[in-house]
């Protein structure tokens, strides 16, 4: 009798007449209150009409009848699983599989158990059956790629993915999360494409549109990026990343005031947002908005010292405080950039004819860093050096371009190449000194050295301050930038050149015709202080202190860089703060070639360096020109640098011991010209004679690191610190 009123049931059920169904299983329990089938069967009802509680009660229930009911065991689970009983639900679908070994939806849940658990490679050990099981499931496949994406292995997981969308071809959920995964692998045409693929069949998720202007943003197609930021939060209002990244775009095509607002409105989200506080204040400084300044540095001090991570860049430009900055070095490299699971080089011992050097960069164009390098590579040693460059920056096209493709043997244009192919690029060369020319600088690139590319691998030039990574062998400094006594705050080991760590760029031509003061915006009398740096590097401290000397030198200016309008505009409101004509600040329109900008700057008196952060490459445009640069000793490898540059050209004495000594050195060379005169003398005879311009001994210099660096490791010596001795 049972069985043909369950049939009837069961017939209600397939007809969607679940109440009457219900009803007569109901029936069945008044009568029979252990009845396996009738609780099971009214569970799972119970289920179906969204009584989750009730019907999970149930299920358990029949299940102290037959406990290995691998069925009722999984619909059990399943029903845990919506009441986030996540644990309990593992139980009953693993009691399911112990049963039922080949049970595919079983493995498919209990895997998404455990990826809500954090528990990602045991979750893959379910995806990995269900597929097999499953081969022609796109769902199944989709699972799988999340998993191994969960687990950093973006390659097998843009396999699967790949493989459910050949099932599936409109599969939106795989497109989107083959783009991440492109995303990651630093693929961004692909994570286009996907992207854009997604947003077409599924033009209401915000999730495609925030893929595709990541995506449009790494490809350099600012303005789309923009846009489709735009519309992915006029879909999904107050997503705090959509928002943040959206801010961070904005801060890199320096719509700064933007992207401060944008930083604040992710603040207000999210308080603890990674990254975001000390990104606010690095927005609101390049447009010396000085606003609740030290109360905003208080806070982002704070929130660090809570475990909040900051972008060691802005470490850099914040604290003037070595030991924080290395911290937040060694956090960010430890996050963002770990040593890969398998280094490419694994201990061989090269034996090439040639020292093999690569250098790797974004700014192998008209940069700074080129002007200053230049000579450097040009004057390498190619009996004993073979040179490499590694170059994902732009192709400007310039003449400085030109210039460095033709002072490398090996110039190779890597924009459109993946972290992880670049390494293997250069463990397939044999490099034996892998140089990062950049750190954590702006379009850098840290996915390669993880990956331990050569035996040695060293930080140089670009970042002042150490990268926190083990892989990091090597930072090239010298005693005045990182004193025996801080080489504590040092991921790597210290490598002393016996001069300025920094090339001067001595050689570079100076255009014959200088502009006038006149034409230069300048007046024709008065005295002229230059202080062309990043504006981030004005500190209002720094700005009383040069405004002062404005007061006290009638018809004196400051001569700044060029700069937005919005930091031009607050520095000048600053300066009327301060009982100083806006007007005499006079920000210097751009040029474009560097003899011209070289000639230019010898219209200046004297240039005024900055603290904490110094002047680097531009103090070595002054000095170059004749410009004497009066500079004091900062707290950190930044703030060192001025010195460094000073002593390496015989400019000892214009390194103040205070900022006290600093501004009233300043005031005695303005007002005594024949004492500027000799300072101005000795700096052009020393442009001859001083190491910060000989670029040749500078270059034998560096290649003595080099070879001392390459000996160790071919003799199978662990990196360890050094000092490169002085030549006669």
């Amino acid at each position: 009798m049972n069985q043909v009123v369950l049939q009837n049931a069961l017939a209600l059920r397939r007809a969607g007449r679940l109440a009457e169904a219900a009803a007569i299983y109901s029936e069945i329990l008044r009568q029979q209150p252990r009845h396996f089938e009738a609780l099971h069967a009214l569970g799972i009802l119970r289920y179906q009409a969204g009584a989750l509680d009730e019907a999970e009660q149930l299920i358990a229930r029949a299940l102290t009848i037959e406990p290995r009911a691998a069925d009722a065991l999984y619909n059990r689970g399943s029903l845990l699983l919506k009441l986030n009983r996540r644990e309990e639900a593992l139980a009953c679908f693993s009691s399911a599989l112990a049963i039922k070994p080949d049970y595919a939806e079983a493995h498919g849940n209990c895997g998404t158990a455990l990826m809500q658990l954090g528990r990602h490679a045991e979750a893959l050990a379910h995806f990995d059956p269900l597929v097999q099981l499953r081969p022609k499931s796109p769902e199944a496949w989709y699972m799988r790629g999340v998993g191994l994406r969960k687990l950093d292995r973006y390659d097998d997981a843009r396999v699967s993915f790949s493989k459910a969308i050949a099932l599936k071809p409109h599969y939106a959920d795989a497109l989107r999360s083959r783009s991440e995964a492109s995303l990651r692998l630093e693929d961004f045409s692909a994570a286009l494409a996907d992207a854009g693929q997604a947003r077409a069949l599924d033009p209401g998720n915000a999730e495609a549109y925030q893929l595709c202007a990541d995506a449009l943003a790494k490809l350099g197609r600012a303005d789309e990026a923009l846009e489709n930021y735009d519309r992915a939060i006029a879909l999904k209002p107050g997503n705090v990343e959509t928002v943040y990244n959206r801010a961070i775009h904005l801060l890199s095509m320096r719509r700064f005031e933007e992207a401060a607002q944008g930083l604040t409105q992710v603040l207000e989200l999210d308080p603890d947002c990674p990254y975001a506080r000390g990104s606010l204040v690095f927005a609101k400084l390049c447009i010396c908005d000085w606003r609740n300044l030290d109360g905003e540095l208080a806070a982002v001090r704070e929130s660090t010292n809570k475990g909040t991570p900051l972008g060691p860049f802005h470490a850099l430009v914040l604290y003037p405080d070595e030991a924080a900055i290395h911290s937040v070095a060694r956090a960010f490299a430890a996050e963002k950039f770990p040593p890969a699971p398998q280094p490419l080089w694994k201990g061989e011992r090269y034996r090439h004819d040639r020292i093999r050097v690569a250098y790797l960069s974004g700014n192998f164009h008209a940069h700074a860093v080129a002007r200053l390098m230049a000579g450097v590579f040009e004057h390498h040693d190619r009996e004993r050096f073979q040179t490499f460059a590694l170059s994902f920056g732009p192709d400007d096209k310039s003449p400085m371009r030109r210039r460095l493709t033709q002072a490398f043997e090996h110039f190779i244009d890597i924009r459109d190449e993946r972290g992880d192919r670049t390494a293997q690029r250069l463990r397939d060369m044999e490099i034996d000194i892998a140089i990062d020319l950049m750190g954590f600088t702006e379009d850098c690139r840290p996915t390669i050295l993880p990956h331990r590319v050569a035996p040695v691998q060293v930080n140089y030039l670009g970042y002042a301050a150490t990268m926190g990574a083990d892989y990091v062998d090597y930072i090239i400094a010298d005693k005045i930038v990182v004193p025996d006594a801080r080489r504590a705050h040092y991921t790597e080991n210290v490598v002393h050149l016996p001069y300025s760590y920094l090339p001067g760029g001595g050689g570079r031509p100076i255009a014959e015709r200088a502009p006038s003061r006149g034409e230069a915006g300048l007046p024709d009398n008065g005295f002229v202080f230059c202080a062309f740096h990043h504006v981030y590097k004005i500190t209002p401290e720094m700005f009383d202190l040069w405004m002062r000397l404005l007061r006290e030198m009638d018809g004196s200016v400051l001569w700044l860089a060029q700069t937005n309008a919005s930091a031009a505009a607050n520095l000048r409101q600053e300066a009327q703060a301060r009982s100083v004509a806006g007007e005499r600040l006079v920000f210097a329109d751009f040029v474009a070639s560097d003899a011209d900008h070289l000639a230019r700057l010898t219209l200046a008196d004297l240039f005024l360096d900055a603290l904490p952060y110094n002047a680097h490459a531009t103090a070595c445009d002054a000095l170059w020109a004749g410009v004497p640069v009066l500079s004091a000793v900062g707290e950190t490898f930044a703030g060192r640098v001025g010195a460094s540059l000073l002593r390496s050209a015989g400019l000892g004495d214009m390194i103040a011991p205070s900022p006290d000594s600093y501004e009233t050195m300043a005031l005695e060379f303005a007002r005594n010209k024949n004492a500027l005169q000799a300072v101005k003398d000795k700096l052009m005879h020393n442009r001859k004679t001083s190491a910060l311009f000989d670029t040749l001994r500078f270059t034998r210099d560096l290649e003595r690191a080099y070879t001392i660096m390459w000996e160790r490791s071919q003799t199978g010596l662990a990196p360890q610190s050094f000092a490169v001795a002085k030549t006669p």
